[in-house]
Formats: C-alpha cells, structure tokens, sequence
C-alpha cells in the first residue's frame, strides 16, 4: 500500500521537495499552506486539504516546510492531529531535534533535515539525523529514499550538523562568490560580461561533470592541467600567495560556529 506524505508549507522549498517527488509516485500526497495562491501553484500533484490537521490526520509522514520562527507554534497547533504511527519530517533551520519532539507532543517519531538551496533545482544535498528513538529502521529506510530520489541524501548525527551547515548549507553563497570572482576577472581582460558569465558557468558545471565522471580525487585532477613552469601553475602560486585555502577553509569555520550560535 502506497504511503501517503502530507506537506505543510507549500513555497520554494516544500514546494519544490514536492514538485521532485511527485514524477517519483513514492506518495499519494496532501497539503496545506495559508497563501491561497501557493495552494493552487501546487493543486496539480497534490490534494489540497483545509486545514494543516486535516493533512496531519491523513500523513503516514508529515513533512514541515515552514520558517523557523514559527516552527512551534504550527507543531503546538498540530499536535492534537498527529498521529503515534506518523513521522515528523522538519527542515526547519535551527530547530534543534530535542525541541521538535518536545512540540509534537512526544507522541510521533521525528527526523530532522537540512538541505541546501540547489534542493530547489532537484539538486540539493540533505543532511538527515535519525537519532531519535522511536524511529524504526523501516521509517529510517523510508525518509532515506524519499530524499536520494531528489538530491544526495546522507544520515549525520545532529552534532555534525553545525559542520554541514558551513560546508554544504551555505556552500552555494561561496560557489556564487567565486563565480562572480571569475567572471569580474575575465571582464577585467577584456570579455564581455555576459560572454564571460557563459564561459564561467560552462566552466564549473564541466568541471564538477569531470570530476563526478572520473571518479578522481580533485588533486589529480587539478596535476592533470598544470604544467611544469606553464600558465596554471602561475595562476595556483598567486591563489596561494593570498591564502586562498586559508579562506575557504575560515570561511567553513565561521559559518560553522555561527550555525551553533544560532542553534544555541
């Protein structure tokens, strides 16, 4: 018998976590959200419910997509509408696990995600934490595979979620900045900006294909276009001079320790 997945909180990312498992036909799936016109952008792959507890009456797992601020007071306004068997799935910035079982009740199992923004492409990486006890390996199996059917999917402790948030969370705002570094050095050169805003992009998503296809790790990959005394190797030494791996590698950090601060 199919599961069934409720949604609450239907806009980018609820939306597009739906809009990516729906091809999938994992889930008959129910939602709600307060915004008329969001509703009916997803009444097409989904039964549009009243109420967030009619949805929660009818999830097998019961997915929250809404801001961190007013996580609890949903949760509080659920919780009579949840069901023991049902599974509580946030992605909830912030909110930490033992919170989000302490809103629901203690009655319900729950898992706590984190994606990342390419999640609204279908591209995005989760981190899972399974920790809590009631879940089963069968309800664990489950959450798995809904999440690997939309992006790459990995179970981390909760203590480890402070490091996937510096690394993969904010990930994309560094990949973005590096990409703009690009592209206003080319201008510089003399490029046309919009030609060298189509060389970049070609340039990053062919050099993540080559090193996903190849299966090598990223420093030989990197040996394979430096040459002794050529163009590369001037390009790296001046990234080195600047300390670029000391950057990133601080950058990772500070947002890191932010994540706890916040999550504190």
């Amino acid at each position: 018998m199919m599961k069934t997945l409720g949604i609450i909180g239907l806009g980018n990312m609820g939306g597009a976590i739906a809009r990516g498992l729906a091809p999938a036909g994992m889930f008959h799936m129910f939602g709600y959200d307060p915004d008329e016109d969001t509703r009916n952008r997803q009444s097409d792959i989904m039964h549009i419910l009243p109420t967030g507890r009619d949805v929660a009456r009818q999830s097998d797992m019961l997915l929250l997509a809404v801001k961190p601020q007013i996580m609890r007071s949903v949760l509080t306004d659920l919780e009579p509408a949840i069901r023991p068997e049902t599974c509580i799935i946030s992605i909830a910035a912030g909110i930490t696990l033992e919170k989000l079982v302490e809103w629901a009740g203690q009655r319900a199992s729950v898992v706590r995600v984190m994606p990342n923004t390419p999640a609204m492409i279908g591209r995005g990486v989760y981190a899972l934490c399974l920790d809590h006890a009631l879940l089963t390996n069968e309800t664990k199996a489950s959450v798995m595979s809904m999440f690997a059917a939309i992006g790459k999917a990995h179970a981390l402790p909760e203590r480890l979620f402070d490091a996937y948030t510096g690394l993969i969370g904010s990930g994309p705002a560094y990949i973005f900045a590096f990409m703009e570094a690009l592209i206003d050095a080319g201008v510089t050169l003399g490029l046309a900006r919009p030609q060298a805003t189509e060389m970049v992009q070609a340039l990053l998503s062919g050099t993540v294909a080559m090193a996903g296809e190849a299966g090598t790790h990223p420093a030989l990959l990197r040996e394979m276009v430096t040459s002794p005394g050529g163009t590369t190797i001037a390009g790296l030494n001046a990234l080195d001079e600047h300390r670029f791996r000391f950057a990133v590698n601080q950058a990772v950090a500070a947002s890191a320790r932010r994540s706890k601060e916040l999550g504190g």
